[in-house]
């Protein structure tokens, strides 16, 4: 009798594909307190590492025009100060003063964040060991599906609202 159900057993863990959800660990806030991928579960979020003197910065008002299209159909843009590249400003209140005033940021911001190597944030992790991707530099870009898995990732020339980025965001919108 027991061969049955463990033969039963085995199939059905076999026939289900499980999607490693991100991690539970939050971002701490670059206005105090902390962000947390859970909170924005069964939602689209485009997660993005920033530097506010590279020369990519000028992305920010492509990130923030992206969210500001897609935010309505649940789509939230995550933006990540990290020093990891030598190119972010010296505290998360000059970040903030810095993005606020030149591109009327309103997205959700961490406080500056490592993206890479040892120290790096336990999502980063996450994405590394599933999919191999490691920012190499300021503004790469990871898109999280409904599901909690990596839909995409793009490096630092993919322009926020470039087709191949709104193309991916819509089908993660309209995926179930």
């Amino acid at each position: 009798m027991k061969t049955p159900f463990m033969v039963i057993g085995l199939a059905v863990t076999l026939g289900t594909a499980a999607v490693a959800a991100p991690p539970a660990d939050p971002f701490a806030s670059i206005d105090g307190g902390s962000l947390s991928l859970a909170d924005w579960a069964g939602t689209p979020v485009l997660v993005v590492n920033t530097a506010s003197m590279c020369g990519f910065t000028g992305q920010y008002e492509g990130l923030q025009a992206l969210y500001d299209t897609y935010r309505d159909q649940g789509l939230v843009v995550l933006a990540v100060p990290s020093d990891d590249f030598n190119q972010e400003l010296a505290t998360a209140a000059d970040v903030k003063e810095f993005c606020t005033i030149n591109y009327s940021i309103t997205l959700p911001m961490t406080d500056i964040t490592h993206v890479k190597g040892s120290a790096a944030h336990p999502f980063y992790n996450w994405v590394r060991a599933e999919t191999g991707f490691v920012p190499n530099w300021n503004f790469n870009k990871v898109l999280i599906g409904r599901d909690g898995a990596v839909v995409a990732t793009w490096g630092s020339n993919a322009r926020p609202m470039s087709r191949e980025i709104t193309g991916a965001v819509e089908a993660a919108l309209k995926a179930p």
